[in-house]
């Protein structure tokens, strides 16, 4: 019932900042992200993958950016498309550590492991796959 008024008076002022401010710069990554975890905590991930879209349009290859979009791809439970992106950002950077980690736990969502990773898979603590470092 909150979620329908609150939907129904319009998107958060912090929102619309982020938003003007992609508009602006559709570059923006410093925007994308906060706008692509308020869209996801409000369950629109298809307007989420829209917006990181659109950075990644401006700047292909941008490794906050894909990490992002991967993010909410394992949120929807597309685990092989978030593990396709985390593989291309690790290629650009393969010690970044978040990266490496969330791959790990898509994986582990997946209920694989990374072939020759001969380390466990991580356990899942309870938190939400949005959760994750981004």
């Amino acid at each position: 019932m909150r979620e329908r008024i609150s939907h129904a008076l319009g998107r958060d002022p912090d929102e619309r900042t982020l938003r003007d401010a992609l508009k602006q710069q559709p570059n923006n990554i410093d925007a994308a992200i906060p706008l692509a975890r308020a869209l996801l905590a409000r369950n629109c991930p298809k307007n989420a993958l829209e917006v990181l879209d659109g950075v990644l349009l401006a700047t292909p290859g941008e490794l906050r950016a894909l990490n992002a979009k991967a993010v909410v791809l394992d949120h929807e439970g597309r685990h092989q498309e978030a593990q396709e992106l985390y593989r291309q950002a690790l290629a650009e950077e393969p010690e970044n550590p978040m990266l490496r980690n969330n791959l790990k736990l898509s994986l582990a969502l997946e209920g694989k492991r990374e072939a020759g990773d001969a380390s466990p898979a991580p356990q899942a603590d309870g938190r939400n796959a949005s959760a994750r470092s981004r």
